[in-house]
């Protein structure tokens, strides 16, 4: 047994912990930027099919105590590297650092490096090749102010990576971050927690995380994973392909329909394609419509989404331009960049924030009464710029964009400075 290191987003944790828990049945404990729980080969194999939320999976390998790169190689040859990897394998090393005396992090990875293949040369007469992009073994160091550990990523690519994304706008959501959004919601893709809907999907993130949900398709089932090339993992093989196996036999029909739309036709198509090969085409209903315009798709059920902040782009039929900008999804884009020639460029109801989330809360109370909406935003002023009281607001992190989750229960008319009808939770 050992202690694995699973980071996450900012804000993530206590959904990761719980996360974590359901899936090993051990106890996580919450640390900044992620979590820690005791677990074997099999613990981290089962984290990385079935963790929505984690970024990767770190095997712990070697740590103590530093002054200098020096220090670094020294505390890197205690480990059995040729137990790790062949001479015909390859490596690469990537450093984080908080408060550290050292002058280079580049250095600090060569000498890591140079400890790995030093110690294959003696034991083998041959070392390793260094690979940037798939390494076998991609090892991450933490250094401290006084204090260094270095892991094995047992993930390879990062968690967020599921294998069906291909097409995408210029600034795509992960979707380890969509997977906290539904967490913190409380959705699960159960027939009680009611249909969901994304009138600004973008390249679709959000509703094709929903829907893998609400088939029950794990993560991690489209994809590889860097353990499966180590030797300490080598014997567990089996064991993998038998989690794979069900796995596989635990995808359903979906208990509840998922809707998606966006202004932008490429988008659409987009986020369709992204879909068939995530394997939940069938699951979702796209339309391409102005999110200030269509309709609700079903009776009540839950809106998420992450409205579009950035350059603009026309919706459907309104001009060349339609195409254009940069979103955190790729979808139509509303914010402050563009140009006052351009005002109704966007979605309908204006080009500034005030206008647009104004129009957007309007729409809601005329034709969402009864539906829950979950808002992930950067504009810390959202409720006032809807003129609707938030019943909740999760802090969470979109890369380097402090963001908030905001929640809003629609009443229909609810005016300005109303609060909305009492959160269940």
């Amino acid at each position: 047994m050992t202690t694995l290191f699973l980071p996450c987003a900012s804000g993530v944790e206590s959904l990761l912990a719980d996360e974590v828990q359901r899936i090993t049945g051990n106890v996580a404990e919450n640390a900044r930027g992620g979590v820690w729980v005791e677990g074997d080969e099999c613990t981290a194999m089962q984290l990385n099919l079935e963790s929505r939320l984690a970024q990767r999976v770190l095997w712990p390998l070697v740590d103590g105590p530093y002054r200098d790169e020096h220090d670094l190689y020294a505390l890197a040859r205690r480990v059995p590297w040729p137990q790790w990897i062949t001479p015909e394998q390859s490596l690469r090393v990537d450093v984080s650092a908080q408060r550290s005396p050292l002058t280079s992090l580049n250095f600090a990875a060569l000498r890591i490096k140079d400890a790995v293949c030093d110690s294959l040369r003696e034991s083998t007469g041959a070392r390793p090749g260094v690979d940037t992009r798939r390494p076998d073994l991609p090892l991450a160091l933490f250094v401290g102010p006084e204090h260094a550990t270095l892991y094995a990523d047992t993930s390879g690519e990062a968690l967020f990576k599921r294998g069906w994304r291909e097409d995408t706008g210029e600034a795509p959501l992960k979707e380890t971050l969509a997977a906290a959004m539904l967490a913190a919601a409380g959705w699960q893709g159960r027939a009680e927690d009611g249909p969901l809907f994304d009138p600004c999907c973008g390249a679709g993130t959000i509703a094709i995380e929903a829907a893998q949900i609400a088939c029950g398709i794990a993560p991690g089932a489209l994809r590889s994973f860097a353990f499966e090339r180590w030797l300490p993992f080598r014997p567990q093989l089996p064991a993998w392909r038998e989690l794979q196996r069900q796995a596989g036999q635990r995808v359903h029909a979906p208990a509840v329909a998922v809707f998606a739309g966006d202004v932008s036709f490429r988008m659409t198509d987009f986020a369709a394609r992204n879909a068939e090969r995530a394997g939940v085409r069938q699951a979702i209903e796209f339309k391409t419509a102005d999110a200030l315009q269509r309709l609700p798709p079903a009776a009540g059920g839950t809106l998420m989404l992450n409205p579009p902040y950035g350059e603009r782009i026309a919706p459907k039929g309104r001009g060349a331009g339609r195409d254009r900008g940069a979103t955190r999804d790729g979808q139509a884009a509303v914010g402050t960049t563009a140009a006052p020639a351009a005002a109704r460029e966007g979605f309908e109801g204006g080009g500034s924030p005030t206008e647009f989330f104004g129009a957007l809360a309007a729409h809601w109370k005329r034709h969402y009464s009864g539906w829950t909406a979950w808002l992930l935003s950067p504009e810390m002023k959202l409720s006032g710029l809807m003129r609707m009281k938030e019943s909740r607001r999760v802090p969470l992190w979109n890369g380097a964009i402090e963001c908030r989750l905001y929640r809003f229960d629609i009443v229909a008319g609810a005016g300005p400075g109303a609060r909305t009808r009492p959160s269940a939770e």
